[in-house]
C-alpha cells in the first residue's frame, strides 16, 4: 500500500511544504505522462506475444484492441466516455475495441482531486491557488491515489486519455511507416487502420508486433475539438444496448465454477460486535452448508442466495449495544449541543467585520436541518471472494481499488499485494461503493472457506441496515439587511464528518477539519461585505460517509435557503438579486442563462411559485429554477430549468441525463427520505420506507450546458445540491411557508 496507507489531508492540503514554499509542478496530462516506462505501466507485465502497450490505457494484440477504463462505472457512464476519448484520438469506431476496468495501480492516480483538495474555492484562479493545486497534484502523483468520486472522472481523464490515444495513433503510424517505407506525414488513420497514400489499409492489430519494437511517439498531441467525430456530439453510450437487452453482467450476475453462496446478519448497531447467537433453526433449512461466526455477525453458506438469506434470517442474535444514541431524538440533541468551541472544525472563511455587520440593520435568523439518508442503489452489496494459501482474489464493484486491497488484506492478515482485485460494472453507488462493508465481510467468510469461491449477496434489508448514511446536520444562520442590501451573513453548521469517517475506515485517519463539511457553506460567491462560514464536527453519533454531492447536499440547502430569506427580507427579487451580487462573471452567466430559460419575470401568483438556487460543488456551478403549483391536494412540482457550466460538454446526451438524474435524486430525497434510529438500528430497511421520487411527481426538466469555465468540470454530483433549496424557495413563493427541514413531506403534501 505504501504511501496510500499514510494518506492524510494534512499531507497535501493544510501543511504541504510544497504549497508553503511556493513550488509549482506541471499538470499531468502531457505525452510523457501518458506513456510511462514499462515499470510504470501496469499493462506491460501481462502482454502476450506480438502485443504492444503504449501507456496504461491502450493494449493491442494480434487479435483485439483493449481500452482501459480507469474509473469505476457506477452507472454514471464513464465506462463508455473514457474509452471513447481514447478512440476519438485513435480513429477507432465503436465495436472495434473491448473495454476493461483498470487493475489497482498508482499509474491510475486521480488528477481530478487536485482542485477539490487544495484549500481554495474553485473560482479562485490566483497564483497562490494554482500553486496549491499544483502541489496537491504532485502529491497525488507520488501517492497514486486511485479513486472514482467527487465528479472527478472527466476532469481527471479529459487530457490524459486524449494524449494516450494520440500517442497510440502516432506510434502505429510510425510502425506502418517502418514497414511500408512511406513517410509518416503521408499516412493517415481511419476506423482502426493506417491508410497508405495508395489506399492500402493496415489494421492496427496487424501492426502490434511492429509497434512493440519502436519507442512510443511521446510528442503526439491530441486533436483540436473542432475535428472531433464523436466527442461533443450526441452519441449512444457503449453500454446502453447490453443493459437494455440484459446482456451486461454486473457484479451480482457473476458466477464461477464450484461457487457457494453466502448471506449475512450483522450487528445493526453499526461497528459493534455479536454477543451470542442461536442457529439451531437455520442449520436444518434447505440448501444450508455451513454457518460461520464473523467479526460482527453471522454468515450462512448455502447452495443459492435465497436459501442463504432465508437461513440467516432465522438465526437469533444478541447484539452489543450501539456506541451512539439509541434513539433518533437524542441524535438531534447531540447536534444541538455541538455549536461549541470544543467541537470547532474550522472557521473556513471570514470577510469584513461580521459582529458589527450583524448589529447593523435588521437581524434575520433561521435554523435548518437535514437528516441521515441512505444510499439505496438498485444493486445491493455483493462480491465473490476466493482465498487460497497464496492470497485472495476478489471480484467486486468498487470506487477505490487499492483501498479494497488494503481493507481485504487487513481483515485476514495478508499483505495488500496478495489481494488480486477485479472491478465490476456496478448498478449504482451514490457513495455506497466507497465504503467496505461487503469487502471486509467477504474476506472473512472466504478465509474460513479456503479454496472455495464464495459469492456474498446482502439482502436489501441488510444493505439498508449496514449502510453508512449521509451526514446528519443542523445549520444556524444569522444575517442582516439594511436599505435593500444584505450586509452580513454568519453561517454556522454542526454535522457528523463524512470524509473523515471514510478516511478512517480506509485505514488513513486524519485529524484535520473535514473539508467536505465546508462544501456549500464557504464557497459562496455573493458580494456580502461581512461574511463568515464555520463548521462544527459533532461527536458520538452514527458514522456517516460520502453521499452524492457530500457536504453540499446539506449545506447547499441551508445556504441557498437562507440567502433567499435575506433577499426576501430586503425586498428584492430572488433572481435579480443573485445576479447582481454574483462576483464571478461566468457564474453570473449561469444565473442569467437559467433566468432566460425560465423566462423569469417575478412572482407568478394564483398559487404558483418559482424558486431559484445557485450552488457550486466540485468546481461546477449550477443554477436551478423550480416551478410549483399549490393544489387542494398538495404541492405539484411542474417544471425545473437547469443551467450548468462544465467548461466542455464531452458527451451531450449523457450530460443531459446526468443533470436530469441529479435533479430527480435531489428533489426525491428532499421531499421523501430520511433514516431514523431506534434501539440503535436504522428503522427504514427497504424502498417503501425510504421512497425516491415517484414518476407521477417528476417534473419536466430542461437542461442547458455552458462552456465558459476555463477548466473541464464534472457533472455527476453538482446538479443535486440546488434542487432542495430551489424547491423550498418555490414553495415559499407559492404559499408563503418556509420549509427549513428535510424531508419536506413532514410539513407539506406533494402530489
Amino acid at each position: 500500500m505504501g504511501d496510500m496507507q499514510r494518506l492524510s489531508r494534512r499531507t497535501f492540503v493544510f501543511g504541504s511544504a510544497a504549497v508553503a514554499g511556493g513550488i509549482a509542478f506541471g499538470a499531468y496530462g502531457n505525452a510523457e505522462a501518458a506513456a510511462p516506462s514499462a515499470d510504470g505501466n501496469p499493462l506491460a507485465a501481462g502482454l502476450g506475444p506480438n502485443s504492444v502497450t503504449f501507456n496504461p490505457w491502450v493494449e493491442i494484440s494480434p487479435d483485439k484492441i483493449t481500452l482501459i477504463a480507469q474509473h469505476a462505472d457506477i452507472g454514471q457512464g464513464v465506462g463508455s466516455v473514457q474509452p471513447i476519448m481514447i478512440a476519438e484520438e485513435m480513429d477507432l469506431d465503436p465495436g472495434q475495441f473491448e473495454i476493461r476496468f483498470a487493475d489497482p495501480s498508482p499509474a491510475y492516480f486521480n488528477t481530478g482531486f487536485a482542485d477539490e483538495f487544495a484549500p481554495f474555492v474553485a473560482a479562485d484562479q490566483s497564483p497562490a491557488a494554482e500553486e496549491a493545486r499544483a502541489a496537491t497534484l504532485e502529491w497525488l502523483r507520488k501517492s497514486g491515489l486511485q479513486m472514482t468520486g467527487g465528479s472527478s472522472s472527466i476532469p481527471d481523464t479529459y487530457q490524459k486519455l486524449r494524449v494516450a490515444g494520440a500517442v497510440a495513433r502516432e506510434t502505429l503510424k510510425a510502425a506502418a511507416a517502418r514497414r511500408s517505407g512511406v513517410a509518416v506525414a503521408d499516412l493517415r488513420t481511419q476506423s482502426g487502420h493506417v491508410i497508405l497514400p495508395n489506399g492500402t489499409k493496415i489494421a492496427y492489430v496487424a501492426l502490434a508486433a511492429e509497434a512493440s519494437k519502436i519507442p512510443p511517439v511521446l510528442d503526439a498531441q491530441p486533436r483540436d475539438p473542432s475535428g472531433w467525430r464523436m466527442l461533443g456530439k450526441p452519441m449512444m453510450r457503449l453500454d446502453v444496448r447490453a443493459k437494455v437487452m440484459g446482456e451486461l453482467k454486473f457484479g451480482i450476475d457473476l458466477k464461477t465454477d464450484g461457487m457457494l453462496y453466502a448471506s449475512v446478519k450483522l450487528n445493526p448497531n453499526k461497528g459493534q460486535p455479536l454477543k451470542s447467537y442461536d442457529a439451531s433453526k437455520a442449520q436444518s433449512m434447505p440448501g444450508v452448508r455451513k454457518i460461520l461466526e464473523i467479526k460482527n455477525g453471522v454468515a450462512v453458506i448455502a447452495t443459492n442466495s435465497w436459501y442463504a438469506m432465508r437461513a440467516v434470517d432465522a438465526i437469533a442474535c444478541e447484539w452489543a449495544p450501539s456506541a451512539y444514541p439509541a434513539e433518533q431524538a437524542d441524535h438531534w440533541k447531540v447536534l444541538e449541543s455541538s455549536f461549541k468551541p470544543e467541537f470547532l472544525g474550522k472557521e473556513w472563511r471570514k470577510i469584513g467585520d461580521i459582529d458589527t455587520g450583524l448589529k447593523t440593520g435588521r437581524l434575520v435568523e433561521a435554523e435548518y436541518r437535514a437528516p441521515y439518508v441512505a444510499h439505496q442503489p438498485l444493486e445491493p452489496l455483493n462480491g465473490i471472494g476466493l482465498v487460497t494459501d497464496e492470497g485472495m482474489e476478489i471480484w467486486v464493484g468498487h470506487q477505490s481499488p487499492r483501498f479494497v486491497q488494503y481493507v481485504a488484506a487487513t481483515a485476514i492478515g495478508l499483505k495488500p499485494e496478495q489481494v488480486t482485485f477485479h472491478n465490476q460494472w456496478t448498478g449504482g453507488s451514490f457513495g455506497h461503493r466507497l465504503e467496505y462493508e461487503n469487502v471486509r465481510v467477504l474476506a472473512e467468510i472466504a478465509n474460513q472457506m479456503k479454496g472455495t469461491p464464495i459469492k456474498l449477496v446482502f439482502s436489501r434489508e441488510e444493505d439498508f441496515l449496514q449502510d453508512i448514511p449521509r451526514q446528519i446536520a443542523i445549520a444556524r444562520h444569522r444575517g442582516s439587511i439594511d436599505k435593500g442590501k444584505i450586509l452580513a451573513a454568519d453561517l454556522q453548521l454542526a454535522s457528523t464528518a463524512p470524509l473523515k469517517g471514510l478516511l478512517e475506515r480506509s485505514g488513513t485517519p486524519s485529524k484535520d477539519p473535514d473539508g467536505q463539511l465546508a462544501a456549500g457553506l464557504w464557497n459562496v460567491y455573493y458580494d456580502i461585505p461581512n461574511f463568515r462560514a464555520t463548521s462544527y464536527e459533532a461527536q458520538g453519533l452514527s458514522p456517516s460517509t460520502t453521499w452524492r454531492s457530500v457536504g453540499a447536499s446539506t449545506s447547499g440547502f441551508f445556504t441557498e435557503s437562507f440567502i433567499d430569506e435575506l433577499i426576501h427580507a430586503a425586498g428584492l427579487d430572488p433572481m435579480k438579486a443573485r445576479i447582481a451580487m454574483c462576483t464571478v462573471p461566468h457564474y453570473c452567466k449561469v444565473l442569467e442563462t437559467v433566468a432566460q430559460m425560465s423566462d423569469w419575470k417575478g412572482p407568478l401568483g394564483n398559487g404558483r411559485g418559482r424558486g431559484v438556487a445557485f450552488v457550486e460543488s466540485f468546481g461546477t456551478p449550477v443554477a436551478e429554477v423550480v416551478e410549483v403549483t399549490a393544489t387542494d391536494r398538495g404541492i405539484r412540482i411542474d417544471k425545473v430549468w437547469v443551467a450548468v457550466d462544465v467548461g466542455k460538454v464531452i458527451d451531450p446526451v449523457n450530460f443531459e441525463n446526468q443533470v436530469q438524474g441529479g435533479v430527480v435524486w435531489g428533489l426525491g430525497h428532499a421531499i421523501n427520505c430520511e433514516l431514523t434510529y431506534s434501539k440503535g438500528a436504522a428503522q427504514q430497511t427497504n424502498y417503501n420506507y425510504h421512497e425516491a421520487m415517484r414518476i407521477y411527481q417528476c417534473p419536466v426538466i430542461e437542461v442547458r450546458g455552458l462552456e465558459n469555465d476555463p477548466k473541464v468540470r464534472g457533472v455527476g454530483e453538482p446538479p443535486v445540491p440546488p434542487a432542495a433549496p430551489a424547491l423550498a424557495n418555490a414553495i415559499f413563493a407559492a404559499t408563503g411557508k418556509r420549509i427549513r427541514e428535510m424531508p419536506f413531506n413532514k410539513f407539506i403534501d406533494f402530489v
